[in-house]
């Protein structure tokens, strides 16, 4: 078979698994679990696999039990479909990660149908992409470092769109620790440490306006003490500190900011601990050609999208680590309108038929893209391929 002969098969291999395709977006959404406890979603979409033939374990079952890694076929081009399966608290997939599973596996499936003895078909069960980010640690043990390509599509509202980037954010945690005292006590004053976490809550609105490139800080008081007649000897903020560059968060943003807690905690007589409590995301990486395939792809299923700047962000995500170690392409498919994500409206969309619609558009553009890669080197041996 030609190229269009193999994508055209793998839409028909899609077309067949319409079914399951939807009963994996409806049995996830119907079954919400948080980050890291992803336990029936999991096995679910490992039985799917195992029972197509694919190889199943979890390379990183010590940090993330809730992981796997899936593998069919021998062949020379090693591409990765990553499914997300993740949950948010009470408002359950307002991020539709039951929609990007459904699309991953689905099209793991298709391509595995059509590559014959030239790629070799890889899925990995990605779980707390809201949170600890397992593709963080899956990117740091190299598992992608032999990929040609990881792809994943992310459902979106009001457009389908192709491009753009994402935020790299390292969240981290301020505990200022000062010492209690009566409030009434004339002898034993206290420290009070909500007082010097307030101060540098202001002071960092100061400080975020100094730095000279496009970046995000959002913080949330989560502990300010127990009594108001009581000094609080303990005040805590966590705090998503966000940057286009993770060089310029790591190296610029973010020793500021503990520079300026630490000078505001000693002000006061207190003290400051500062902990990340989630690990760094790097920012998004999408890889042109990619990108190029996909519009080719959306073309062809005669889904409309739009194509964004390559400095546009506008959330944070884990495969940014993963567009760092191999080519990574995360386009967006509209499944709503007028509605936000981490929603109660996103959620529904998550469901509906529109959503389960697009998610098997979405697994037809990544079955095409996958042929794509997996024939670059065939059509042009002199091809480099883009990093």
């Amino acid at each position: 078979m030609n190229k269009k002969e193999r994508k055209d098969a793998a839409c028909r291999r899609v077309d067949e698994l319409e079914d399951l395709i939807r009963g994996i977006a409806v049995y996830i959404h119907e079954h919400p679990e948080l980050g890291g406890q992803e336990e029936l979603a999991a096995a679910y979409l490992r039985k799917i696999l195992t029972t197509a033939g694919f190889a199943v374990d979890n390379p990183i079952a010590d940090v993330f039990p809730t992981a796997f890694h899936a593998v069919y076929g021998n062949g020379a081009k090693q591409i990765a479909f990553l499914a997300e399966y993740d949950a948010l608290p009470e408002i359950g997939h307002g991020c539709g990660h039951n929609l990007i599973a459904a699309m991953s596996v689905g099209a793991a499936l298709a391509f595995a149908a059509v590559a014959a003895e030239e790629a070799t078909v890889h899925v990995f069960g990605c779980p707390a992409e809201e949170t600890a980010g397992s593709k963080v640690y899956m990117s740091e043990r190299g598992l992608f470092d032999e990929m040609d390509a990881a792809l994943l599509i992310h459902p979106a509202t009001d457009r389908t769109a192709i491009g753009g980037t994402s935020y790299a954010t390292h969240p981290l945690q301020f505990t200022f620790t000062g010492k209690a005292a009566h409030i009434a006590d004339k002898t034993y004053h206290g420290v009070n440490a909500l007082d010097a976490l307030v101060d540098f809550y202001g002071a960092l609105q100061a400080l975020s306006a100094q730095f000279t490139e496009e970046h995000l800080l959002g913080a949330i008081i989560t502990d300010g003490g127990t009594a108001p007649n009581i000094v609080p000897d303990k005040a805590v903020m966590k705090a998503t500190i966000r940057a286009l560059q993770a060089a310029y968060l790591e190296e610029t943003m973010l020793p500021q900011i503990r520079d300026l807690a630490e000078e505001t905690a000693a002000r006061h007589g207190a003290s400051v601990e500062m902990v990340h409590y989630e690990p760094l995301y790097k920012e998004m990486r999408s890889d042109p050609r990619l990108d190029v395939y996909f519009a080719e792809a959306f073309s062809e299923l005669y889904e409309e999208f739009t194509v964004l700047d390559d400095d546009f962000a506008e959330g944070a995500t884990d495969v940014g680590n993963v567009s760092q170690a191999t080519r990574a392409s995360q386009p967006e498919i509209c499944i709503g309108y007028h509605i936000g994500a981490h929603a109660p409206e996103f959620a529904a969309a998550a469901i509906s038929d529109l959503g389960l619609m697009q998610a098997v558009t979405g697994a037809k553009a990544m079955a095409r893209v996958a042929v794509d890669v997996m024939l670059e080197k065939a059509e042009n041996p002199c091809f480099n391929d883009v990093t």
